[in-house]
């Protein structure tokens, strides 16, 4: 294994180019010491926010202090994630969230202020020449008026939000400090140490002893501690609930979605969708166990790759290329962009020690959408780079189409871009490979989103959704009701062909999704958003992709799910899950094909 460099070893054309925030750490201080001016001139607006003037007037401040906290914030978070273990990035980074505390205190009047006007006043504003920029924000403000309480009772409620969040904490806690895992051996007598970052490694090898005992050994511990879990997620479920009571909506689940205005059906739609479509997923389990060549198909050997020495490398020039050739059907408005975005250093290319793990896309209004990669040279790293570009895109295009009140994109589309771009360079890559082998890793690729993203995530959020509805019925969340309402999806989910092992029924203890009620979902709708998207980005013609760019270019300003519309996605239909899964059955018939001429060799 080649030893990773230090920061200062990394060539300058790999690393990101963080000019367009800050010249230099000393302009970053400068700015972090202005901060304290805006802040006071929003902080003195507090009590004003009753005519259309200081409205306006307040809403410009808030627009410049935003601007102003987010390229400091992201400046910082960005150095401290190039070297984790840098000292003055650490301390950048805490004085920065400290600042961001600041802000969001400053301006906490503002909200409730506002909606303490009468409706009338309300009405005015939202239909007020000097204020048509600012409309819709105060239009879907206005929308959370009826589950808006008196300032008294924000406050206390408020108040109780860490106590709230203590049981995701002490389950997060339990989960990464304080469980300790059986060391287990591989099928050559080698030792390995069980956690929950080396489980997902594990779980993906080819020596099916070490996927099994690491399995066995990981629900072990998650046994030993189930009773604690549940009490912990009981808790959690009894919150959401309390706090959707309080606030007048009809239910936890109703209280999640309301945010984002996403109607309840849209979620229903998903589960009763997906249903309708299991056996392709029973298809699915059914090639694994034939081509992975086993009698009987454990929930481990679920990750376990289907084919052994396909993999071929990539340098970071080639993956670019692939990128670039992937979303020409995007058209050259987009592709300039990311072609420039590759050249001038958007992108931190390689890992290097101490460097911050994973991917993601961050920028703000004012500079680049920069990537943080950590580049090997796999499928998997190019589809990255993809992914992330996606992000980045949807971000460059927001920042210079909306104002900086719209420039933000909700949880419910973010994945939806990255994603789009994902199946782009897969379905580019099939389109040119005739070697079955290589193919197979390609649909084995492709395959692994809809498994992991479309029917795990819907099953999460089923069990979301009978746990919640269970506990508003009056009904005990105990270990029982819980380990057995999960063993019946997986079941469901999986089929016949999967040997259900005992460990499979304690697997929900491990979702740190499930803190944040009624999350989980959006993967699942985004993913399936993002099929429809570029099967309509590739054979709908000159139309669809005009939509899909005017999509990435909207940000907040209108509801995510009309913005998914003008795309040409429909989700309170079950439309865009049919196609993404009728997508996914003819992938399974390529992949049966191409294992059939495998066999053949």
């Amino acid at each position: 294994m080649t030893e990773l460099k230090e920061r200062n070893q990394i060539e300058q054309q790999y690393k990101w180019d963080l000019s367009t925030l800050f010249e230099n750490d000393e302009a970053w201080n400068e700015a972090l010491t202005k901060l304290d001016a805006l802040i006071s001139e929003a902080a003195s607006f507090q009590g004003k926010l009753n005519n259309t003037e200081n409205l306006l007037a307040y809403f410009k401040v808030s627009d410049e202090l935003d601007k102003a906290i987010n390229n400091v914030f992201t400046y910082a978070m960005l150095r401290h994630s190039e070297d984790t273990r840098a000292t003055d990035a650490q301390g950048m980074y805490s004085k920065a969230y400290g600042k961001y505390v600041e802000v969001v205190s400053a301006t906490s009047f503002a909200q409730p202020e506002i909606l303490g006007n009468d409706e009338e006043v309300l009405k005015g504003f939202i239909t007020d020449p000097s204020l048509k920029d600012f409309a819709f924000l105060l239009e879907n403000l206005v929308r959370n008026k009826a589950h808006t309480l008196s300032a008294t009772e924000e406050k206390l409620l408020s108040a109780f939000g860490e106590v709230f969040s203590a049981p995701g904490r002490t389950s997060e806690a339990l989960m990464d400090a304080d469980m300790v895992f059986d060391t287990i051996k591989d099928a050559e007598g080698n030792d390995h140490a069980v956690n929950g970052s080396s489980y997902i490694l594990l779980q993906g090898s080819d020596d099916r002893e070490l996927r099994k005992n690491s399995f066995q050994s990981l629900y072990k511990g998650y046994k030993q501690h189930i009773n604690t879990f549940a009490s912990t997620y009981s808790t959690t479920v009894k919150a959401a609930s309390i706090d959707a009571k309080v606030r007048h909506h009809q239910s936890s689940r109703q209280a999640a979605m309301f945010s984002d205005n996403i109607p309840v059906s849209v979620y229903d739609n998903l589960v009763e969708t997906v249903h309708k479509h299991l056996p392709t997923m029973y298809r699915y389990v059914k090639l694994r166990k034939k081509m992975l060549g086993l009698d009987e198909l454990h929930y481990y050997d679920v990750y376990a790759p289907l084919l052994k020495g396909s993999a071929k490398d990539y340098s970071y020039e080639e993956a670019k290329e692939m990128v670039l050739e992937a979303v020409k059907p995007l058209g050259t408005e987009y592709t300039d962009v990311v072609k420039a975005g590759l050249e001038n250093r958007w992108v931190d290319v390689y890992p290097n020690k101490g460097k911050r793990g994973g991917a993601y896309s961050s920028g703000t209004y004012t500079s680049n959408p920069y990537i943080l990669c950590n580049y090997t040279g796999t499928l998997d790293s190019v589809s990255t780079l993809a992914h992330e570009m996606g992000h980045s895109m949807h971000s460059y295009r927001t920042n210079h189409t909306q104002p900086v009140h719209y420039a933000n994109y909700t949880m419910f589309v973010a994945e939806v871009a990255s994603t789009v771009n994902e199946n782009l360079l897969i379905e580019q890559l099939l389109q040119k490979e005739t070697d079955p082998a290589q193919r197979m890793a390609l649909l084995n690729q492709y395959m692994e989103g809809f498994k992991g993203t479309i029917y795990r995530q819907t099953m999460f959020a089923e069990f979301e959704k009978e746990a919640h509805a269970a506990s508003e019925r009056g009904e005990s969340l105990t270990p029982e009701f819980l380990n057995q309402l999960y063993l019946n999806l997986v079941k469901k989910y999986f089929g016949e062909d999967l040997v259900i092992d005992d460990e499979v029924q304690y697997e929900w203890a491990r979702i740190p999704h499930f803190y944040r009620p009624f999350y989980v979902y959006v993967y699942a709708t985004g993913y399936s958003t993002a099929v429809a998207l570029s099967e309509g980005i590739l054979h709908g013609g000159q139309d669809r992709v005009q939509k899909y760019l005017e999509f990435l270019s909207m940000g907040s300003s209108a509801y995510p799910i009309d913005e998914l519309k003008h795309a040409g996605v429909d989700l309170t239909t079950p439309e865009p899950i049919d196609i993404a899964l009728e997508k996914f059955a003819k992938i399974l018939d390529d992949a049966e094909e191409t294992f059939a001429k495998l066999q053949q060799k």
